[in-house]
């Protein structure tokens, strides 16, 4: 199977006619952020793609982080869980989860986080937690696991998410994990070891957080979007850098790695 023919979960070709779908496009953008390397936090479902993918392509020293209390992971296949046997093969440590948030996260040891969120906002807010009245929501979502403690701890937090007006909201349901308060003096003076959100990554673009206001700014629309698609699908009218640029495509190898190694069912398309 070459890089631009369907893999076993469907159609991931048709999408505006590129060669590759919208989700893979996001877990692309998504890797190539870990460039630097260093220690990241991993959850699971996109963000487990995505670190895994780095770690094959633009940052082989990456050190990947569980929750579940592995360091340093070395999966041979993508993990099911957090509780997958395969990340304690080639690992660095393992110890409890106690241990690793105590004595890794929240000492400022983590250099980036990845998370996922239902609902963010221009701050870069997350709501993972319930859509709609907390007592009485439309949806119930898992809450927040270990995404507040990453938030807040993590020197930098990597937001990965599909972008609509359900998502990108100008007011959460719920604060599930802080993000910017809007005020930087406010922000640096609440002690956390964390900078806060710096990057999210979307299946239509990506965004940085601007140094004076901390809000959210479109920085690269992915290839085939516009601007005025992006705007139909968030809540605010987006700030927008004057030198706006495309997002560079996927590889051949990339899309490979993904949809032969990674993602072979096509979960994340």
């Amino acid at each position: 199977m070459t890089a631009n023919e369907d893999g076993a979960g469907g159609n991931r070709t048709g999408e505006r006619g590129l060669g590759w779908s919208k989700s893979e496009m996001m877990i692309v953008a998504s890797a190539r952020q870990l460039a630097d390397g260093g220690v990241c936090f991993v959850g699971i479902g996109l963000p487990n793609i995505v670190c895994n993918l780095a770690k094959r392509t633009v940052a082989p020293q990456l050190d990947l982080v569980y929750e579940s209390g592995v360091f340093g992971a070395s999966p041979r296949r993508l993990p099911l869980s957090i509780g997958d046997p395969t990340l304690v093969s080639g690992s660095t440590a393992v110890c409890s989860m106690f241990e690793l948030f105590a004595f890794y996260l929240q000492a400022g040891l983590v250099d980036v986080g990845f998370l996922g969120a239902a609902q963010i906002d221009r701050f870069g807010n997350i709501n993972t937690t319930v859509i709609g009245d907390y007592v009485r929501p439309k949806v119930r979502l898992p809450g927040s696991g270990g995404a507040c403690e990453i938030a807040i701890n993590a020197k930098k937090v990597f937001v990965i998410m599909r972008q609509g007006r359900r998502s990108f909201v100008e007011k959460l349901d719920f604060r599930t994990s802080p993000g910017h308060s809007g005020d930087r003096e406010h922000d640096r003076r609440r002690g956390w070891w964390g900078s806060g959100p710096t990057v999210v990554v979307t299946d239509l673009a990506e965004y940085r957080f601007d140094e004076a206001t901390a809000e959210m700014t479109l920085a690269r629309l992915h290839p085939g979007v516009t601007l005025d698609e992006v705007r139909e699908n968030m809540a605010w009218e987006p700030t927008v850098v004057p030198d706006l640029a495309e997002t560079p495509p996927p590889t051949d190898e990339e899309l490979r790695l993904i949809r032969e190694e990674l993602d072979p069912q096509g979960v994340a398309s």
